[in-house]
């Protein structure tokens, strides 16, 4: 098991004009982002529209990842659903697929408790022997997973992490707070991209980062500048995100990184109907921030 840190990229989904998997594109950006120094390969999260693509999509999209990466990178893969049972499936087959870390974001829809989504992952992590990532992100979900779940988690032997996308810092301080010193480690890796350098300077390991899809080798310095104790150039590095990141006010922002994707010349496609549109200020914004950003040495 390689060790969950650095920058992992939440790949998107490359896709047809006819709304089809392009796995040829697939395979081209995940060696981009590999080239970059990306430090992990994350399939079928939010950037990769897991949230609507079938199962056998699914299942193709692993298999591609798997095969490409090929060991250089772990593999990670979304595999939470609303049910147990359809979760635990979709992670047996990821596991088949030889993915390397499942990443299991909380139900969605119908409100739960927190008894019954420890309930669910417990279930998850003792019926599919793979180390699984908790995923929190509230705002899509309706469910949040509080700082006391995520400790009597931690304590499940293969869930060894958890990604925060709520968005509030103070949730990750406490992801770290109650889970620092217990028998095995447990990682807390940070969601939103404008989190990423205070996460690491409180004692989290990285992030999972949508904005690496655009700006890879950017994206992974900041995690190499402040491991090689280099937290000013760190700093400027995480600042220089933030005019693109103002581009999510126009829209969906994984619809907005793949139209960025897009524009800077790769045959990704759109994100898929209906969440596939952009307003034309809001196309205008995004390519005039695209050329200051690279014109600033963003890439």
């Amino acid at each position: 098991m390689k060790e969950i840190k650095g920058v992992i990229v939440p790949i998107l989904t490359p896709m047809r004009e006819d709304g089809t998997i392009n796995s040829e594109e697939l395979v081209n950006q995940i060696e981009r982002l590999i080239d970059a120094g990306i430090h992990g390969i994350f399939v079928l999260g939010t950037n990769g529209e897991g949230y609507i693509l079938d199962e056998d999509e699914k299942t193709e999209v692993i298999r591609v990842a798997v095969n490409t990466v090929n060991g250089r990178v772990p593999v990670y893969a979304g595999t939470g659903c609303v049910s147990t049972r359809d979760t635990v499936r979709m992670s047996r087959k990821a596991k088949e697929l030889g993915a390397d870390v499942l990443s299991i974001i909380t139900p969605s829809f119908a409100a739960a408790s927190q008894e019954e989504l420890i309930r669910h992952y417990e279930t998850v992590a003792n019926t599919v022997d793979m180390p699984i990532l908790l995923y929190n992100i509230p705002a899509r979900t309706g469910n949040a997973l509080a700082p006391a779940t995520v400790q009597k988690l931690s304590q499940v032997p293969n869930i060894i992490g958890v990604k925060d996308s709520s968005g509030n810092f103070d949730n990750i301080l406490q992801y770290i707070e109650k889970t620092r010193g217990g028998e095995k480690p447990f990682t807390v890796l940070s969601g939103n991209d404008s989190l990423i350098l205070w996460t690491l300077l409180a004692g989290g390991k990285g992030a999972i980062a949508a904005c690496a899809n655009v700006f890879p080798h950017t994206m992974v310095s900041i995690y190499e500048k402040f491991a090689a104790g280099d937290i000013e150039g760190a700093r400027k590095a995480q600042d220089s995100i933030r005019p693109f990141r103002d581009t999510f006010k126009f829209g969906n922002p994984n619809t907005i990184v793949k139209l960025a994707v897009k524009e800077l010349g790769y045959p990704v496609g759109t994100c898929r109907a209906p969440f596939n549109s952009l307003s034309p200020a809001g196309f205008e914004a995004l390519r005039a921030t695209l050329k200051a950003c690279r014109d600033n040495g963003l890439y």
